[in-house]
């Protein structure tokens, strides 16, 4: 038997259309490039990047973006075995538009369904799911069946074991309407251990926006971990006995849009090291940052070294 992944994301993959024009709106942007995308492919991503031992769950379309996903994933660090076709919608697209420092409006090729939300319970790995030092799953992947009831089976296969995570990472228009949305993150909270959002996110999940109310919300859940990502504000993180604030870490922005699934790799990373809670929340929020300064998602992912440099200082980086 091979040796267990340390890292298991599952859910949304696909390809972003990303304008090299910035400061205007798509329909007068004249060149674009493409990368490979999606909230738990990223996070893949990210944590391969930091040497993670790492594989995704997902589904893409019969065709060439598909290819296109499988063979980039695998290129840059992800173990594409869990990577499946689908009969019928093609392998979705995302374009954004860029406006910095605070202004990226996204667009979502997914209708009416993603091949991703595609993942069926009887073709889980579910022997690699439970064995995986992490697993790391998304709010989106709730959103719509068979991909749901997938995610319930994965996670009665593991067990609210620790480091089971879900990222809270809400879409509105993935939904169809918000009260469903609390309904499933609610019952999704009674099966992990470790949640990340923004304090819309948590909003949504848990009715608190304020970030320490969000989180003693969270925790009383039954979780390990609470993390709440506050932007400019920084972050909160906080555990039964220990509550910690990190600064946000000043970048030039380009945009934004990758910089929370750059966090949640870094994330991973941080916890399988054994760090304290502090240096974890530290050395993913620097992540984070970094790849808020340029313009993709999957390709800027920082290495440790990279994250390491920021930190020790300007002159190191």
């Amino acid at each position: 038997m091979s040796e267990p992944y340390e890292l298991i994301t599952m859910g949304r993959t696909g390809v972003d259309i990303y304008p090299l024009d910035h400061g205007v709106g798509l329909a007068e942007v004249k060149t674009f490039e493409k990368f490979l995308g999606g909230s738990a492919t990223n996070v893949a991503v990210a944590a391969a990047r930091h040497g993670r031992r790492v594989a995704l769950i997902t589904r893409t379309g019969h065709d060439p973006f598909g290819g296109y996903v499988r063979a980039e994933a695998q290129r840059l660090g992800v173990d594409p075995e869990f990577i499946t076709e689908v009969d019928g919608p093609p392998t979705p697209v995302t374009f954004c538009e860029v406006f910095p420092p605070d202004d990226f409006p996204l667009y979502f090729y997914r209708y009416p369904i993603a091949p991703d939300l595609m993942i069926r319970p009887d073709e889980l790995p579910g022997r690699a799911i439970a064995d995986a030092a992490v697993f790391w799953c998304t709010v989106t992947g709730l959103s719509q069946e068979p991909s749901r009831s997938a995610h319930f089976a994965a996670w009665q296969r593991r067990g609210r074991i620790p480091n089971t995570v879900l990222d809270l990472d809400y879409r509105p228009m993935f939904w169809a309407d918000e009260a469903e949305a609390t309904e499933q993150v609610g019952l999704a909270l009674q099966q992990v251990t470790v949640a990340v959002g923004n304090s819309e996110e948590c909003r949504v999940a848990v009715g608190e926006s304020d970030p320490y109310r969000a989180a003693d919300a969270l925790l009383e859940r039954g979780l390990d971990l609470a993390v709440v990502k506050q932007g400019p504000k920084g972050v909160l993180a906080a555990t039964a006995d220990e509550r910690v604030e990190v600064p946000p870490f000043a970048v030039q922005v380009v945009n934004g849009l990758g910089a929370g699934d750059a966090f949640g790799g870094a994330l991973v990373h941080g916890l399988l090291a054994g760090r304290s809670l502090r240096e974890v929340i530290e050395f993913a929020n620097v992540a984070g940052a970094l790849v808020a300064g340029r313009l993709e998602c999957s390709t800027a992912m920082p290495s440790t070294d990279e994250v390491q440099a920021a930190l020790d200082g300007p002159e190191q980086s």
